[in-house]
């Protein structure tokens, strides 16, 4: 089984703040920083909108939004059994100047799954189907 990239000790922010360390080994991997970015853009997403948009299973995006959720960069809101994933309101300017930085930049990142969602059949309005 493949072991996570974050240790258990790097997994909550401090109290002091976010740890630049595990934040850029969470947004290392290409599809986080993907969903991030892709959070980002669109303010709030449901699994299902990202397992579309990323044509992967809801077991491999759950997993990454776990770690993006457990390390403070993203809040969740349950809506019935379905779980909404938006950027933390609380994030350092640090963190959120890396994700505008990185948006702006490398817009390619989220070009496909842009595309893909947007062509999503019946696209939940309120609530993933």
């Amino acid at each position: 089984m493949k072991r996570s990239v974050l240790h258990q000790g790097e997994i909550a922010p401090s109290p002091t703040g976010y740890n630049p360390v595990t934040i850029f080994r969470a947004l290392g991997d290409e599809l986080r920083l993907a969903a991030l970015l892709l959070i980002r853009d669109q303010a709030k997403l449901c699994v299902c909108e990202l397992t579309e948009a990323f044509t992967v299973s809801q077991p491999k995006v759950s997993r990454h939004l776990a770690i993006l959720r457990d390390i403070g960069l993203v809040e969740t809101e349950r809506r019935g059994q379905w779980i909404y994933y938006s950027l933390n309101p609380q994030l350092p300017a640090w963190v959120l100047q890396v994700l505008d930085e990185t948006a702006q930049n490398n817009g390619a990142l989220i070009e496909a799954p842009l595309a893909q969602l947007q062509a999503m059949a019946e696209r939940p309005a309120v609530q993933c189907p």
